[in-house]
């Protein structure tokens, strides 16, 4: 699995690079704040709405501290998407929140 800093992101958002950001937190950890841009679906939603992502775009997955985002990213790479897990988490964000 790919993965990616908190700090390293942020880099790459701060560049304005393009990308496709999905936090997995439950609702209640996501209106404490999410990094911007991001979609919300919630780790429990995922397998029912994987409809809604695109396997011809990258996807960054986001939670707390990086455990549930990585089941995300496994889950969505065994359905053949490329996706990259922010290791640490919201816990290493040190970036804006929206």
């Amino acid at each position: 699995m790919k993965t990616i800093s908190a700090q390293k992101l942020e880099e790459k958002l701060n560049k304005n690079e393009s990308l496709n950001l999905i936090d997995v937190r439950e609702d209640e950890e996501v209106a404490a704040g999410k990094i911007p841009g991001a979609a919300h679906i919630p780790l429990g939603s995922l397998e029912a709405r994987i409809d809604e992502l695109d396997q011809s775009k990258g996807y960054v997955m986001i939670c707390r501290s990086g455990g549930r985002s990585g089941r995300a990213a496994q889950f969505l790479e065994q359905n053949g998407f490329d996706v990259t897990n922010m290791d640490g988490g919201m816990l290493d964000w040190n970036g804006p929140t929206e």
